[in-house]
């Protein structure tokens, strides 16, 4: 099923003043294309409270890079205008603002490597100098014991000594050290996400944003030098603005460089949580509606076989890294689920929207192909949908019960809702 249902509260009992969070998770290009398809049907399917009308919203990663104008107002038909360009409030997320490269440190770290090598090479040379001329009966002794026997570990047991002095003493970093840091800069997901807030008359800046439309948001990230996850909020770390927030929070990686934001480094938030569903409960959420696009694909049949190939592993790395991936992410926010539903403290509700563990065609989009984003976000309007139309008994007796009434028959394609 596309929806797993935590169902703790009373729902008989009238909840006038509940929280409803709407937590999203990461997924990349693709994942952020299917979440916003499926945020357009979950519009659809509301009638009195949309997906711009929440208490709480909390992003990660690309679920961050949503989360931020959603809670601002602006609605997943206008974000998913933006995809074509046919939007009047959000500019058209354009090719070099995801795939921006780091050209910063792919000339400046070769030209480090080069000026430290000639430094290296001649401080080297005298450090050996000295070692040899300090040790001359070992060194004679060892030297010839190899031209007596010229073999790897007479060569070894030469070499040894002075390459450690060399080591010890020389001042020259580890050659690793001279790679970059990933092979793009997401400096310019920070660029779009402040443009287009400013674009709109949107603040900048998480207690701004509160004090001016009421609505709590939370974005995390990873904190790479003490392996901590943070959390960016206006009760929270705001020490940053909104788009370095989203900016810390999207930085995949090896893919991107880690944002270096006021002396720190931060990576992906993915890293250490897939949607952080207990932030949203700390924060008061009775309703959580949490939305994540990753998760692994299962063999169903022998039609989906055919299509697949025998085995995952037949397709290659690129194949064998996403399921891996998925898999990483998707028992954590199992774990995370599970740990709600024994939790004897909450007495709320979660929806968990995913798509179904038997989708090959949303498998198959690559997480960070950028040209399929339409493609992605009309599957995930479509995955939704249906999961919304299958569990829709239950979803009824939960939303009414915060209020919340829904329409089975609003459902548009995004194409005819546009």
């Amino acid at each position: 099923m596309g929806i797993t249902i935590v169902q703790k509260s009373d729902l008989s009992a009238p909840k006038p003043n509940a929280k409803v969070a709407l937590v999203l998770a990461g997924g990349a290009i693709s994942g952020g294309a299917f979440k916003l398809g499926g945020l357009e049907a979950l519009d659809q399917f509301l009638i009195n409270r949309k997906t711009t009308e929440m208490d709480i919203y909390l992003g990660l990663s690309a679920g961050a890079f949503l989360a931020a104008p959603l809670s601002a107002g602006i609605s997943p038909k206008e974000l998913l205008a933006s995809l074509t360009g046919e939007s009047t409030k959000i500019d058209q997320f354009g090719p070099f603002d995801f795939y921006l490269p780091n050209w910063r440190e792919f000339t400046t770290k070769p030209a480090y490597l080069l000026r430290d090598l000639a430094l290296f090479i001649p401080e080297a040379g005298a450090i050996a100098t000295r070692y040899i001329s300090h040790h001359r009966t070992e060194m004679n002794k060892l030297f010839h014991g190899f031209l007596r026997n010229r073999t790897y570990s007479a060569l070894e047991r030469l070499m040894a000594p002075i390459a450690e002095e060399v080591a010890t003493k020389a001042d020259l970093k580890t050659l690793t050290s001279y790679l970059p840091g990933g092979l793009f800069d997401n400096s310019g997901i920070e660029r779009f996400i402040k443009r287009n807030l400013e674009k709109n008359g949107i603040p900048n800046d998480f207690k701004m944003l509160y004090n001016e439309v009421g609505r709590r948001l939370y974005i995390g990230a990873t904190r790479l030098n003490t392996a901590q996850g943070v959390v960016f909020g206006h009760d929270e770390d705001c020490s940053v603005t909104i788009s370095e927030a989203v900016q810390a929070s999207s930085a995949i990686p090896g893919f991107f460089r880690p944002a270096r934001i006021n002396g720190i480094d931060y990576v992906d938030a993915g890293v250490r949580k897939t949607a952080n569903i207990s932030v949203a409960v700390r924060k008061g959420a009775d309703l959580v509606i949490a939305y994540n696009p990753f998760r692994p694909f299962v063999q169903q049949d022998d039609i989906q076989k055919a299509d697949l190939a025998r085995s995952i592993g037949d397709l290659g790395f690129p194949a064998i890294m996403n399921q891996t991936f998925r898999m990483m992410l998707h028992s954590r926010l199992r774990l995370g689920i599970e740990k709600l539903r024994l939790d004897r403290q909450f007495h709320g509700d979660v929806l968990l929207i995913e798509p179904p563990e038997s989708d090959l065609d949303f498998f198959n989009i690559n997480p960070i192909a950028f040209w399929h984003r339409k493609e992605a976000a009309e599957h995930g309007h479509r995955s939704v949908r249906k999961s919304l139309e299958a569990n829709y008994p239950m979803l009824v007796k939960i939303f009414r019960a915060y209020g919340i009434e829904v329409d089975p028959k609003g459902f548009r394609s995004i194409t005819a809702s546009k």
